[in-house]
Formats: C-alpha cells, structure tokens, sequence
C-alpha cells in the first residue's frame, strides 16, 4: 500500500467516524481516480432512508456505473472503512472498478460487540433448471 493509499483510506475512516457521530451507521467511502483525486464519497444512510441497501460502497458502484465510462471505472479505487459485504461487492464488481482498499475486514468486523452477525434467511434451490435457464441462456452473450 502507497502513501496515497493511506492517506485515502484515513479519509473513508473519518467518512465513518463523522457518519456515527450524525446519527448514522459507522460505515465511509470514497472512490479515487488513478492520480489520487477523489470523485465521490458516502457514508451509510440505512436508517435515515429506511433502505436496506443505503450501504456507501453500493452507492459509489451506482455512481461509478452510471457516470463513468468503463476505462475510468477501471482506473478508479474504492477506499472504505470496512470490507464490502456481499451486497456491495456484486454491486462493485458489475461496475467495473479497478481496485478496493479497505480498512476493517469483515472477520475483524464480526468480532466486534455484539458479534452475532445477521440471522441467515432459508433459500431454497435450485429448482426448474431448464425453464429458469431459457429466460437467461444466450442473455450475455
């Protein structure tokens, strides 16, 4: 990690530190162009939007998907103040960007008080593979 690279992340940290102190959840982004400069930062608003998916990485990957072209998504890097969860990261890598840096990893995350994480939600599946399958196959290519 460079110098810049830290200076950065230090800045999602107090993207975090200043989103707690306003009431909201401890989580802070940034999205950085290849020289360093940043684009666009967030914090989480969940509670304040009453939207699950108010995460700040998910918000930069929207941002980033929608006003940039893909050889500069692909220049950019997210700083965060906590590993994306799975949420942000499909979001994150459907958007094109280059890199993700972050501070918090989700382990460090989970043992942190109350550590108990979220309740798991059954899914079942899979299930009618061939008539699933004809909506999607030859989609992408």
């Amino acid at each position: 990690m460079t110098p810049d690279d830290e200076r950065l992340l230090r800045r999602a940290v107090e993207i975090a530190v200043r989103s707690r102190a306003d009431g909201h959840a401890p989580y802070g982004s940034l999205l950085a162009d290849r020289d360093g400069v940043i684009l666009i930062e967030a914090h989480n608003t969940v509670r304040a939007d009453r939207d699950i998916s108010a995460h700040p990485e998910l918000k930069l990957a929207r941002w980033a998907a929608r006003e940039l072209d893909s050889a500069t998504a692909a220049a950019t890097t997210m700083f965060t103040s906590c590993q994306p969860c799975a949420m942000c990261t499909g979001a994150i890598d459907r958007s094109g960007l280059g890199r993700v840096v972050y501070a918090l990893s989700s382990e460090q995350h989970d043992e942190l008080p109350p550590n108990g994480g979220w309740p798991r939600v059954r899914q079942d599946g899979p299930a009618l593979h061939e008539e699933a399958r004809a909506a999607v196959d030859g989609y992408y290519t």
